[in-house]
């Protein structure tokens, strides 16, 4: 079944892009919405792959045209889905992966409730912390701010997880790899309506184990470490 809209969001530091890139490598006819943004490329990004980078202004222009699903503004640089996306994968009847903030899922759900929302987290605060830290030595950036900047965002958006349907902790990449797998086919097995066996089942079991409810525990422990740091406030 084609047509599925998968929303994808995860504080910065989660391992996010690493999964959504084995997740398109693996699962079929499935596409990557590649969003409007106009912060600059990082490291060997290119325009037209991760991002299609553009200037404030022309970013703004295509707000007063209303040609986004969605947009944010986060870290002083806006981000947006344009509405042609979906279009144009329905055409080729292929399912799309958003990989968007928790601003911009809140949109896209208003607009299509039928999509399935997908939070990536980190397993505590302390492995963020690691995982930024490295990033942002890639990235050249020392500062200490900038670091501390994206911890408290990251606690923040984190306390959005009641608006998800799944919670998929990034602890393990392999094992993390394979429930979104599990999520992703386990939504089309069922809305294809038929009859689950075999392999099938076991997808749904992996699926049904990432719900929100079924996380709830997972994810105070993790709010915890965030609040129990020294930078928690």
């Amino acid at each position: 079944m084609s047509g599925i809209l998968y929303i994808i969001s995860a504080p910065s530091g989660s391992g996010k892009s690493t999964l959504v890139n084995k997740l398109l490598e693996f699962v079929p006819n499935l596409e990557f919405s590649i969003s409007y943004t106009t912060r600059p490329p990082r490291g060997s990004e290119q325009d037209g792959r991760q991002y299609h980078f553009i200037t404030r202004e022309q970013f703004r222009q295509m707000i007063g045209r209303e040609e986004f699903l969605e947009y944010a503004e986060v870290f002083s640089n806006y981000y947006g889905t344009a509405k042609c996306v979906l279009e144009q994968a329905a055409e080729r009847g292929k399912d799309l992966v958003l990989d968007i903030d928790v601003q911009g899922e809140r949109q896209v759900k208003e607009r299509a409730p039928e999509a399935v929302s997908i939070f990536v987290l980190p397993p505590s605060s302390k492995e963020l912390e690691s995982r930024l830290r490295k990033r942002s030595a890639s990235e050249n950036v020392h500062l200490e701010e900038v670091i501390q900047r994206r911890l408290n965002a990251a606690r923040k958006e984190i306390e959005n997880y009641p608006f998800y349907d799944y919670i998929l902790v990034n602890d393990q990449l392999e094992q993390s790899i394979d429930r979104l797998q599990a999520i992703v086919l386990g939504e089309r097995i069922k809305r294809s309506g038929r009859v689950p066996e075999g392999k099938d089942q076991e997808q749904l079991q992996v699926a049904e184990s990432c719900l929100k409810p079924n996380m709830e525990g997972t994810i105070r422990s993790i709010l915890a470490s965030f609040n129990s740091s020294p930078n928690g406030n």
